[in-house]
């Protein structure tokens, strides 16, 4: 008798309870209303198309304007916002599905021309990246220097996440995830190349969490801990972030988060530090394993994480851009279509909600 994959058995944690165990990663998609933030009709078209994952995650969404990293991301702090995402939810609650919205605020991670007024980005430091050039209405250009934020203004920013984490209850989401990974405003805070303040939120490891640890909290206090989800990807270069200790970093950060009982911890694993099985031991909720790498992760790779522990859930990016059905191709063994690269970013329906779900075997007669 064949034994089912890991992926596709039910999970029951402390906080979800989920269909299966195949989680929707966040992705971009840039097809919100640049002027309002307000997500494209066709969205709740194509979060429900994926909605047999056990549990989705959102594209990033800003809980302040100047969080937003480019053109057609969308936000999740007027009612004219919240409004769009309640269309949304109750699409994919409508097909069987759960979702979360992930709050993410890039920090130096975006550019004047992409917020209003040409304003300069904020950032834990006035540290610029040297590197890639970032997107923005006007095309690819160089980045800018941003500004430090005062300590009042960190203030500020952790009070914009928990009143947009009230906004995605209000929106009808099963909960939120803080988007603290991939070198924006959350690990720039965590990391000593691009945190050197002195004030509370700066100098040491513990000024260095502080941050991390006050957004975490205060949307925990707000939407209660059971509906919050973090995500982080420790030692991961990405965005010019350089940590030093990675390991002793996310050690004291899981350790501090741990007693909170949050509704899962998603850990990106990139690089030379095995995230997964060095915090898998310090954490006792549910977590969400996640592999950041060149190509696609494998249905198999998902499932030698989690069959051996190492997570409870295993989530997948690029494969359920082009297969909005990827638990039922993974249950038949069917075969996975690519994405078509140009039209990941931007537009409308072409390369969004025009994928087609795999062909259901008819059965013997």
């Amino acid at each position: 008798m064949t034994m089912p994959s890991p992926l596709l058995v039910p999970y029951e944690g402390p906080r979800l309870k989920l269909r299966n165990r195949i989680a929707m990663a966040p992705m971009t998609r840039g097809r919100a209303d640049d002027a309002t933030g307000v997500p494209h009709p066709l969205t709740r078209t194509y979060y429900a198309q994926r909605a047999s994952a056990g549990l989705i995650v959102t594209e990033g969404l800003w809980p302040h304007v100047l969080g937003k990293g480019g053109p057609g991301i969308p936000g999740l702090v007027t009612d004219a916002q919240v409004a769009g995402w309640r269309e949304v939810t109750g699409a994919v609650h409508a097909a069987g599905g759960t979702i979360f919205a992930q709050l993410w605020h890039v920090g130096r991670m975006t550019h004047p021309l992409n917020l209003p007024g040409r304003a300069t980005p904020l950032a834990p430091s006035a540290v610029r990246i040297e590197g890639e050039p970032i997107y923005t209405r006007e095309g690819d250009v160089a980045h800018v220097t941003p500004r430090a934020m005062t300590t009042a203004e960190a203030e500020a920013t952790v009070a914009d996440f928990a009143a947009a984490a009230r906004n995605a209850v209000r929106a009808g989401f099963d909960g939120v995830e803080v988007h603290g990974a991939n070198g924006y405003l959350v690990q720039q805070f965590l990391a000593e190349n691009t945190n050197r303040r002195t004030d509370r939120f700066g100098g040491s490891r513990t000024g260095r969490l502080r941050f991390a640890l006050d957004v975490v909290e205060a949307v925990a206090a707000e939407v209660g801990a059971g509906r919050v989800g973090l995500r982080v990807s420790p030692h991961n270069p990405e965005n010019e972030i350089a940590e030093e200790d990675p390991q002793g970093t996310y050690r004291a950060l899981v350790d501090a988060l741990d007693p909170l009982g949050l509704a899962y911890l998603h850990v990106i694993e990139r690089g030379a530090y095995g995230a997964l099985a060095d915090l898998r031991p310090r954490w006792s909720g549910t977590l969400i394993g996640n592999f950041n790498g060149p190509d696609p992760t494998s249905q198999r790779a998902g499932e030698v994480v989690v069959a051996a522990g190492l997570a409870d859930v295993f989530s997948f990016g690029r494969h359920f851009i082009a297969n909005p059905d990827l638990p039922h191709r993974f249950a038949a063994g069917a075969p996975l279509a690519a994405p078509v690269e140009k039209l990941v970013y931007g537009g409308h329906a072409e390369g969004y909600t025009d994928y087609p779900t795999a062909p259901v075997p008819q059965a013997a007669t």
